[in-house]
């Protein structure tokens, strides 16, 4: 049965533990799924969702286990929005190397934010830049860069 005219929401705060964190996306791909969302979409936002998480732990909290992670979800009929906050010091997504520069094509890391930009259909961080907000329409597949 589909619940396509109820949001699917989900709030909840996490210590910075990346194998908790992993774990919430569950719910949403649910959701998704109950609303009729392709394949192609569920893979996308499960792969742009776990770079956001792992970054807010890894990078903003740097794993330190007296910070937290909020974690909001809400999934509709045709768009979600996941919202990640972590307690970290923020960064500037527009000081970020581009991955694919000639001189970098071999660092190890730094491809997250070029891929969650890439696969979802809106990103926004907030002035602090401890806080990331993605949105997926369904079946707007952008065309991910050679």
């Amino acid at each position: 049965m589909s619940s396509t005219g109820t949001p699917w929401t989900f709030r909840r705060e996490i210590p910075s533990d990346t194998s908790i964190g992993s774990e919430l996306v569950a719910g949403l791909l649910d959701a998704m799924t109950d609303r009729d969302w392709p394949p192609a979409d569920l893979f996308r936002t499960q792969l742009a969702y776990e770079e956001a998480i792992v970054n807010a732990i890894r990078h903003g909290n740097q794993c330190d286990p007296d910070k937290t992670v909020l974690v909001e979800m809400t999934c509709e009929a045709e768009r979600l929005l996941i919202r990640i906050t972590d307690q970290g010091d923020g960064f500037d997504p527009a000081s970020v190397p581009d991955p694919r520069d000639e001189d970098r094509l071999e660092t190890p890391g730094g491809r997250g934010v070029l891929l969650i930009h890439e696969i979802m259909s809106e990103v926004a961080y907030n002035d602090v830049g401890n806080q990331i907000t993605m949105v997926k329409i369904k079946g707007d597949d952008p065309e991910i860069e050679d």
